[in-house]
């Protein structure tokens, strides 16, 4: 089932893999305005250098292999981040979200988050969901903290992960 959801200030829906044209084209417009290198600062390599049209298609086509891709929209029905989830065969959803950095501190991650769980806690057979942080983006583990995500016993990477239980009143 696609993911859709609207909060007071964001909506945000499931790029499908058969993305029309047009659609793409636009989508691909916008991925290097958000993924600029102050966003992408803490995330894999991969969210790296992603500032020309062929880069951008590239991460693209990646991210619709490797997980379901979300778009947030703001009110404007711009382009203003991303929310990403990999399920695994266990019904966990591993999650990551970004915004541009005109978008950071106005509580928007905050929104996103909070609508995105109470969206799948009622339409997705999740279990759990799981996201890693860097230990250097302090403000990502406050947010999943304030949001009910537990934090689990820290390992030697650099990545700290969290966890929320999705309550069992889903479908």
């Amino acid at each position: 089932m696609t993911i859709s959801f609207v909060t007071p200030r964001l909506s945000v829906v499931e790029v499908e893999v058969g993305i029309s044209l047009s659609d793409r084209s636009q989508l691909l417009a916008c991925v290097p305005t958000i993924l600029t290198p102050a966003v992408v600062a803490a995330l894999p390599a991969d969210f790296h250098d992603v500032n020309t049209p062929a880069a951008a298609e590239v991460w693209l086509d990646s991210m619709l292999s490797q997980s379901r891709l979300l778009l947030v929209k703001s009110t404007s029905n711009d382009v203003i981040g991303f929310l990403f989830v990999y399920v695994t065969q266990g019904n966990f959803a591993h999650i990551g979200y970004l915004l541009a950095q005109a978008y950071w501190g106005k509580g928007l991650a905050t929104e996103l988050l909070y609508g995105f769980m109470a969206d799948v806690g009622n339409t997705q057979p999740w279990q759990k969901l799981v996201a890693g942080v860097d230990q250097t983006n302090i403000a990502s583990a406050k947010l999943l903290k304030k949001l009910g995500f537990v934090e689990q016993m820290p390992d030697e990477s650099s990545v700290a992960m969290f966890e929320y239980i999705l309550p069992q009143t889903q479908v």
